[in-house]
């Protein structure tokens, strides 16, 4: 497998950013988003690890834009602590009235 094979994603409400490249980080994680919105996952767990937390920066960014997000934080420590952010997502509204 090289490095640009397409790697398949499990939608279980966890993403493990360890096995991607930081420049598909951007990209990667509005879609996991929002296929876990279109699955009814509102609660999402990104584990982006440790280290000096530049991954961690960029995932908080995307968050804060993304405005399906609903809340994020840091995981406690049973959940990763600071290596890895909880996210509220806000439901799909079928009404057609908006968010």
């Amino acid at each position: 497998m090289s490095d640009d094979d397409p790697v398949r994603l499990q939608i279980d409400g966890t993403l493990d950013l360890h096995a991607f490249q930081p420049r598909d980080v951007k990209d990667l994680v509005p879609e996991y988003l929002r296929a876990c919105r279109e699955r009814g996952l509102l609660e999402v767990r990104i584990v982006h690890g440790k280290g000096r937390g530049v991954l961690r920066r960029t995932v908080e960014s995307i968050l804060a834009r993304d405005p399906n997000v609903w809340s994020f934080r840091t995981a406690d420590e049973l959940g990763g602590g600071w290596g890895a952010t909880l996210v509220r997502l806000r439901p799909i509204d079928h009404t057609g009235g908006g968010l």
